[in-house]
Formats: C-alpha cells, structure tokens, sequence
C-alpha cells in the first residue's frame, strides 16, 4: 500500500498558530506531512530560513509523522522528488480561496496525480497571517499570541 505523504508548503515567515491549527488537524489523513519551506525568490523573508526551521522543528519536535524541509523550484517538482500525493493548503478567506484556487487548477495540469486539499483553521485563528505578525513585530509589538507556545521570536 502506498504511503499517504503530503506537503504543506510555505515561507512561514514567521509559523503562525494557524500554521499549526492545519497541520495538526491535517495529520490525522495522512502517514507523513513534509512541512516544506519554500524559497520565493519574489519574497524578501523577515526571519532566516534556519531560524524559521528551527521553530517549525521546535513545534512539532513530538510529531514522528512531521518532518521539516526546504525547496526550492515548483511545489509539484518537490511533490515528485518526495513521493507526495498531496499537497496541504489553509484557506482564511474568499481572496486565499480565490489564489489556492488557481494554483491547484494549475498544478493539477501539470502533474494530474497530485492532489490539493484545502483545510479551513477555526474560526478563532482565521484572522491571523505572518504578514500581520511581522508587521507587530516591526512595530515593536507583542505577537507572542499569534505563533505557537515557546517560539521567541525575538531568537
């Protein structure tokens, strides 16, 4: 039997609590999640690659069916390369349903044996993007309670 694997790419720059609220709810479906770290090269990311690892390795450091990775290229072509039928995708909003959308309308041309599956967070966590918690962050505000517990941002 083949192993359900997926990918639940991103910058997580910085892991948010909604970041966490999806894969933890996602590991249930699957044998392994490989939360892949992209490199947008569109992006000029707030936090270092290694220093977003580490976090990410810190939160689920307890989770033997999570691994942490980074990529860069295309999603599908990291899909390939790691046997991953799946890839994993929080949907906030109508505007994040509305780009999921196309990407995994596209990607499903190029690599028809992949599939997206969209996860909704709760309600409560809906609201929260590293966008906003960079923007605290810059601002010098506490944004301890939008990222997981023990993540010190400060680090």
């Amino acid at each position: 039997m083949n192993r359900r694997i997926a990918i639940f790419p991103g910058s997580f720059d910085p892991i948010t609590k909604g970041h966490e609220n999806i894969l933890l709810r996602a590991l249930p479906l699957f044998d392994e999640v490989i939360i892949s770290i992209g490199k947008n090269s569109n992006k000029q990311s707030y936090f270092t690659l290694e220093q977003r690892e580490k976090w990410i390795k810190q939160v689920f450091a307890n989770e033997p069916k999570v691994r942490v990775e980074t990529y860069t290229g295309l999603t599908i072509d990291f899909c390939k390369k790691k046997n991953a039928d799946y890839i994993l995708r929080g949907l906030r909003t109508s505007a994040d349903f509305e780009f999921e959308k196309a990407i995994a309308q596209n990607n499903k041309v190029m690599a028809p044996e992949i599939e997206t599956i969209f996860i909704l967070p709760v309600s409560e966590l809906s609201a929260i993007n590293s966008t906003i918690v960079r923007d605290i962050i810059r601002n010098g505000g506490n944004a301890a309670p939008f990222v997981p517990e023990g993540i010190d941002l400060k680090s």
